[in-house]
C-alpha cells in the first residue's frame, strides 16, 4: 500500500475512532444529568458503530463504505434541516397564547432544555404582557411534582411572570398529548378562538409544528436553544420520531 494512502487511511481509522469514543462518553455523562431517552441508545449504538468501523476500516468492501457514508449523511443532512427550521423564527408579538412544550423534570426541577424553553417563553411574555401561557406536562419518570407544576413554579420564581398569566396542562404524556389537551384548555377560555405562539427546543419545532395541525391548532413558533453537547441524542432521537410519526400520524 503506497504511503499517501496508508496515511489518509491512518488518518480515516483515527476520526472515526476518536468520534465514536467522544460520543460514547457524551452519552454516558448525558445518562448520568438527564432522563434517558431512546436518542441515548441511538448515540450508543452510533458510537459503537463508529469504533468498530475504525477497527475493521481495512477489511470492508469498498461497496459497504459508499453505503456507510450515505446512511452517515442521512442524518446529518436531515438535523442540519430540523436545526435551520427550528431558528426561523414567526412571531409578531400580538398572539393570545404562549403554549411551552413539556420536557424532563428532576424532583422539581425543570432541565437544562425545559429551563431553556421556559426562557424563551417569558423573553415572549415581556414584550407581549397580555398573552397567557400555557405550560404543559404531566408526571415523569424522575419528577415529584408534573411538568406543568415546575414549569409554573420557574416562570413566576426566576422570571416573575404573575400566576394569573399561566394556565397549565398537566396530564399529557407526550407532544400530541401536550397539544390536545392544552387545546380543550384554551377552547373553553377562548371561545371565540385564539392565536398561538408554540415553543419548544428548536430541534422539536418541525415536528411540533405539524402535530399542532392534526389537532386543529394554526401555530407560530419560536424554536429554544439546545445546548451543543446534547445535539447527537437529541437529533438522532427526533429524527426517529418524525419518521414515526409520517408514517403513523392520523
Amino acid at each position: 500500500m503506497p504511503e499517501n494512502l496508508m496515511n489518509l487511511t491512518l488518518a480515516i481509522r483515527l476520526l472515526l475512532g476518536i468520534s465514536g469514543a467522544l460520543l460514547l462518553i457524551n452519552v454516558l455523562f448525558l445518562y448520568s444529568v438527564a432522563n434517558p431517552t431512546v436518542g441515548f441508545a441511538l448515540q450508543a449504538i452510533l458510537a459503537v458503530g463508529l469504533i468498530g468501523y475504525a477497527i475493521f476500516l481495512n477489511r470492508i468492501p469498498q461497496k459497504i463504505h459508499i453505503v456507510a457514508i450515505i446512511l452517515l449523511l442521512i442524518p446529518i443532512v436531515l438535523s442540519l434541516f430540523l436545526a435551520i427550521y427550528g431558528n426561523r423564527h414567526n412571531i409578531d408579538y400580538t398572539e393570545d397564547v404562549v403554549i411551552v412544550l413539556g420536557a424532563g423534570v428532576n424532583g422539581v426541577n425543570v432541565s437544562r432544555p425545559l429551563a431553556r424553553r421556559l426562557h424563551a417563553a417569558a423573553d415572549y411574555w415581556s414584550e407581549n404582557p397580555n398573552a397567557i401561557i400555557v405550560v404543559t406536562g404531566g408526571l415523569g419518570n424522575r419528577a415529584t411534582i408534573t411538568e406543568a407544576e415546575a414549569m409554573a413554579r420557574f416562570l413566576m420564581q426566576r422570571r416573575g411572570i404573575p400566576e394569573e398569566s399561566i394556565l397549565l396542562e398537566e396530564l399529557s404524556t407526550s407532544t400530541y398529548e401536550n397539544l390536545v389537551f392544552a387545546n380543550e384548555i384554551l377552547a373553553k377560555h377562548f371561545p371565540d378562538g385564539f392565536s398561538t405562539v408554540l415553543i419548544t427546543n428548536d430541534f422539536h419545532i418541525y415536528r411540533a409544528v405539524r402535530t399542532a395541525r392534526t389537532v386543529g391548532l394554526e401555530v407560530n413558533s419560536i424554536g429554544a436553544y439546545t445546548d451543543w453537547y446534547t445535539w447527537p441524542v437529541n437529533y438522532l432521537r427526533e429524527i426517529l420520531a418524525i419518521i414515526n410519526f409520517k408514517l403513523f400520524a392520523n
